[in-house]
C-alpha cells in the first residue's frame, strides 16, 4: 500500500516506511505522525515497493525492516546498498531483531553516512526513533547502544587491544560507535571537549586505527574493528 501526502510542508523530513507486518507498520506511522517535522509519504510491504516508492516520492529517509518479502532474509540491507549506489542522498534507518555483528557490518558495507541501525524492540520509543531519522537525514550515523554493547562484549572476550582501554575510553568508544560528535560525547559523559579529544586520540593509538575527519567514518572503522575475527 502506498500513501502520498500532497500537503506536507517542504521543510519536513519525508519518510518511506518498509514493513511487512501490518500492525507494526500502522504503529510506526502513528508514532511518526506525532512529530511535526516528519511526514510519511509512503508505506510499503515489500522490498520492490520500497524502491518504487523512493523513485515516486523522493523521500529524505527510508525506514525499513531488515527482513521483508519476497525472501524475508536481508531486504533492508539490500535497500541500503541499492540506495547507496543510486540515491546516496537518501538516508536509511533499519529496524532489526538482530544485534549480531555480521548484520551491522553488512548494513554499513556500502557506506556509513546517513545510516542508522536500531533494534526493533525500540520502535515504541518515539524520541529515539525520530531522533535516528533526523540524524540520518542530516548526514549522520546512529547505532543502537545495545548493539554497540554487544559488539564490545563479543570483542572483549577475544585477545584484543580493547583490553588496553580504560573504562572512560570504553565509554567514549561506545559513544563514537553510536555516531556522536565530540561535543555530544562530552555532553553525555560530562567532560570537556579537550578531554574527549584526548580519549579519542588514545583509543585510536591503542586500536591501531587512523583517525578520519568525520565521525561517521570513525563509526565504520570502530565497528569493523570490533567485529573483526582475529
Amino acid at each position: 500500500m502506498v500513501r502520498a501526502d500532497k500537503y506536507a510542508p517542504t521543510v519536513s523530513i519525508r519518510v518511506v516506511i518498509g514493513e511487512d507486518d501490518y500492525l507494526v507498520r500502522q504503529g510506526v506511522e502513528r508514532a511518526l505522525a506525532t512529530q511535526d517535522d516528519l511526514v510519511v509519504v509512503a508505506s510499503c510491504e515489500r522490498y520492490e515497493g520500497v524502491l518504487e516508492a523512493v523513485d515516486e516520492h523522493q523521500p529524505d529517509v527510508v525506514l525499513t525492516d531488515i527482513r521483508m518479502p519476497p525472501t524475508m532474509f536481508d531486504e533492508g540491507i539490500r535497500v541500503a546498498a541499492q540506495l547507496a549506489a543510486d540515491r546516496p542522498e537518501v538516508g536509511v534507518v533499519v529496524l532489526s531483531q538482530y544485534d549480531e555483528p555480521e548484520y551491522v557490518l553488512a548494513f554499513l558495507e556500502a557506506r556509513s553516512e546517513r545510516r542508522a541501525y536500531l533494534l526493533k524492540e525500540k520502535i515504541s520509543d518515539v524520541t529515539q526513533l525520530a531522533g535516528a531519522i533526523r540524524s540520518v537525514a542530516a548526514g549522520g550515523s546512529v547505532i543502537d547502544p545495545q548493539v554497540v554493547q554487544r559488539l564490545v562484549e563479543a570483542r572483549s572476550k577475544r585477545d584484543s587491544p580493547l583490553e588496553w582501554l580504560t573504562p572512560r575510553e570504553r565509554d567514549v568508544l561506545d559513544a563514537m560507535a553510536q555516531g556522536m560528535s565530540n561535543a555530544a560525547i562530552g555532553a553525555k559523559l560530562g567532560i570537556g571537549l579537550r578531554a574527549v579529544e584526548k580519549h579519542i586520540s588514545a583509543i585510536f593509538q591503542k586500536l591501531h586505527l587512523t583517525e578520519e575527519p568525520h565521525f561517521h567514518r570513525r563509526v565504520r572503522a570502530v565497528l569493523a574493528f570490533l567485529s573483526e575475527v582475529p
